[in-house]
């Protein structure tokens, strides 16, 4: 192995540490939250995983397992351990997708696609780990399924993961001219006005 080689996994290491660390922090420390129980939405706390998307899976794995055991030591409950927990599935179908379609970003229409499809995945995954407190009289029954776990859950979550995509990729867009390590997205330079 190369001596670049190893200098790219360090960074990849370091940079993941860092977004695991990110991503531990800020739901404790956020000052924008909006809570409508069951669910806490707290500005910003996806962008690490959808930032450790953009640069390869097994970085995006390392964040989202990170962060969740940060969860269960920080001593979260556990609907949300779980619910951080099953994020897995879209942070690994979304950062294998843009690994192989790495201008997927580029165009709106590629890029609205992506959004979608990986935060139907995050909210249908976190609905369907609630409906399991739900049933199991964890969640408050009140305002019934369809209120707490369909729309406040998955259809909250859905709007949740737009606005921190949108979040991560200003923040990253930036950023990845500057970092010079090997990364899934590539992003051109300026893009023309009339793309679709």
């Amino acid at each position: 192995m190369t001596r670049a080689m190893n200098m790219t996994r360090l960074q990849k290491l370091v940079i993941a540490a860092l977004l695991c660390a990110i991503g531990i922090l800020i739901p404790m420390i956020m000052p924008v939250k909006i809570t409508l129980e069951p669910m806490s939405f707290t500005l910003a706390s996806h962008v690490p995983v959808l930032i450790a998307m953009f640069i390869s899976p097994a970085v995006a794995l390392c964040v989202e397992l990170g962060t969740t055991v940060g969860f269960l030591v920080a001593g979260f409950s556990p609907v949300v351990v779980l619910r951080a927990l099953v994020q897995v599935f879209f942070v690994v179908i979304g950062a294998y997708w843009l690994q192989e379609k790495p201008d997927a970003l580029n165009r709106w229409g590629s890029m609205i696609l992506f959004v979608l499809a990986t935060g139907l995945i995050h909210g249908a995954a976190e609905a369907l780990i609630s409906t399991w407190f739900y049933f199991g009289g964890s969640i408050d029954q009140s305002k019934g399924f369809f209120e707490t776990i369909i729309l406040l859950v998955g259809v909250g979550t859905l709007a949740h993961h737009i606005v921190d995509f949108v979040i991560s990729y200003i923040i990253w867009r930036p950023v990845c001219r500057v970092i010079k390590i090997p990364t899934s997205v590539h992003f051109r330079k300026e893009q023309k006005s009339n793309e679709s």
